[in-house]
């Protein structure tokens, strides 16, 4: 089960271009519907959470699933399987970036790489919305939340924060 955790989060890794918001579509893929090591709704309370722990949301996101199949054990072998290919990757990409950072053809080719991780990151952004904003108080605080973020520049501790309070006074209220 642990070679099997390790293997399935260091095949992720590979695909982490773009940072953990476009690892989203691959993590509901792979963990959502095809091993069902965990539900939409799970998954939308580990990124939450990701987001307001230290350190990067993808392998903090890890660990939490890890942790949930494996016990603590699960988790260090998640989170090491995560991180393998980004260790490997930096590695190789600081012994040549000096000499290739200039070239025209890799600037291009970084350009597209940043397009392709906007629309992956569109696309999760729906599918959590789709299964996060159910009612239309929930539609009222993903659209304060919207506007504190990107109007406001609130932190994203705070916003989540107060989503976490606002939700449990609403459910006090029902």
């Amino acid at each position: 089960m642990l070679l099997t955790l390790w293997f399935v989060f260091f095949k992720m890794g590979w695909v982490t271009f773009g940072g953990g918001y476009s690892l989203i579509p691959v993590i509901e893929r792979e963990l959502v519907l095809k091993r069902k090591w965990c539900t939409l709704d799970e998954l939308t309370d580990y990124f939450a959470i990701g987001q307001v722990t230290p350190g990067v949301i993808a392998v903090n996101v890890s660990t939490f699933i890890g942790y949930k199949r494996g016990g603590i054990i699960g988790g260090i072998v998640a989170t090491l399987g995560f991180v393998c290919p980004s260790l490997i990757t930096i590695s190789i990409i600081a012994a040549f970036l000096q000499n290739f950072a200039s070239v025209p053809v890799i600037q291009h080719a970084l350009s597209g790489v940043q397009v392709a991780v906007a629309a992956l990151i569109c696309s999760a952004v729906m599918n959590i919305f789709k299964g996060a904003v159910k009612h239309w108080i929930a539609f009222i605080l993903f659209l304060g939340s919207c506007v504190a973020s990107y109007c406001f520049k609130v932190s994203p501790v705070f916003i989540v924060l107060t989503a976490g309070i606002v939700g449990l006074l609403l459910k006090n209220n029902h």
